[in-house]
């Protein structure tokens, strides 16, 4: 009886789903952590190595100290939106986690078709994930909205006008990345991203789509450069001025639980996901299935680690964009560029008769 229960497919469903959030929330501290250690390497400085073993216990701390917090309402707000605006910039990231696959493991067709480990497996993978992490824009508009401040709603609509522009720019992006594949599905993307001797990453294959990707997740993530949505020495926090507490958190939380999202979702579509090049991993063909999978995921991890390192050093190497030099990077520079992209590339395959796939 309990073996048919965990057979099924709704119970398998949602172990995923519980071990797809496990993952995000337990990235999350750990990032918080890397990011503190990376600043301190780039500024010369310690970091933390008070609370636990090199400091890793720290983010407990912080969190145990903003629970404890005195949590308050500005006056005059609008309730509803203010508890609301958290919530709608932490969940966007757990659930776009959810829809990328994360590991193969051949012979594990319970864990999805042909091994593929991601929660949902849809053939539209990419575009509900894009609809998906475009919430997270909203939390922002109405926590600056709610908060009944004007600091809050310059960082509201910094935030809203920021996010726009350049999820045109991501949109774009990944219509010219949808024409080469022929596909929307995120498993399809990474498997035809394995080579026989060497990476066929589509990196090396598109570039330039790469570059305007990457420069878009800088700006829908709110990192440095493109922090403007938050800049303290303008807006004294932005949209979460008038937040306390574990709202305040949940904020803290979204921004970096984006951050791992995103950062998986580039080595999804660009660095080739879970594999590596087959010559290197054909011994595991006759590895049982969990090995597999083990090592797949590994191989994941490792890839997103080391892109989330290049945000921290990109965020604490340079210095913070104008507002009007960010639109107009974003209006004048990448919007065309990236148009001028998918003409490339439907040029390309229209009259050189070459795919990339």
């Amino acid at each position: 009886m309990i073996l048919e229960i965990l057979k099924h497919p709704a119970t398998i469903t949602l172990i995923k789903m519980l071990v797809a959030v496990g993952i995000v929330l337990a990235a999350v501290p750990m990032l918080v952590w890397m990011e503190r250690k990376v600043s301190a390497r780039f500024q010369r400085r310690i970091g933390p190595n008070r609370v636990g073993p090199m400091g890793l216990l720290q983010s407990m701390a912080d969190a145990v100290k903003l629970m404890f917090k005195e949590d308050f309402f500005p006056r005059h707000t609008d309730r509803l939106l203010f508890l609301a605006a958290p919530l709608l910039a932490f969940l966007p990231g757990v659930i776009s986690f959810g829809l990328i696959p994360v590991g193969q493991a051949a012979g594990a067709e319970f864990l999805g078709p042909n091994g593929v480990m991601a929660v949902s497996y849809l053939p539209m993978g990419l575009l509900v994930m894009m609809a998906v992490s475009s919430i997270a824009s909203y939390g922002l508009a109405f926590g600056g909205w709610a908060s009944n401040s004007q600091y809050s709603l310059l960082g509201g609509m910094r935030s809203s006008a920021q996010l726009i522009s350049y999820e045109i720019v991501m949109g774009m992006s990944v219509l010219a990345l949808a024409m080469a594949t022929g596909t929307f599905n995120l498993a399809e993307i990474v498997l035809q991203q394995q080579g026989n001797a060497l990476p066929a990453w589509n990196i090396f294959l598109q570039p330039l789509t790469f570059l305007l990707f990457l420069i878009a997740a800088f700006a829908e993530t709110n990192r440095a450069p493109f922090d403007l949505p938050e800049a303290e020495q303008e807006l004294v926090g932005g949209y979460h001025t008038e937040y306390t507490g574990m709202r305040y958190a949940w904020f803290m939380l979204g921004e970096y639980a984006g951050l791992w999202t995103m950062c998986s979702v580039l080595v999804t579509l660009f660095l080739g996901g879970w594999t590596l090049p087959a010559a290197w991993t054909a011994p595991l063909a006759q590895a049982p299935w969990f090995v597999a999978a083990l090592v797949s995921f590994g191989v994941f991890l490792a890839k997103v680690v080391a892109l989330v390192f290049f945000f921290m050093w990109v965020r604490w190497t340079l210095p913070r964009f104008r507002w009007d030099q960010l639109m107009k990077l974003g209006w004048t520079v990448l919007i065309p560029l990236a148009l001028a992209n998918i003409l490339f590339t439907a040029l390309v395959m229209e009259y050189a008769g070459w795919y990339v796939r």
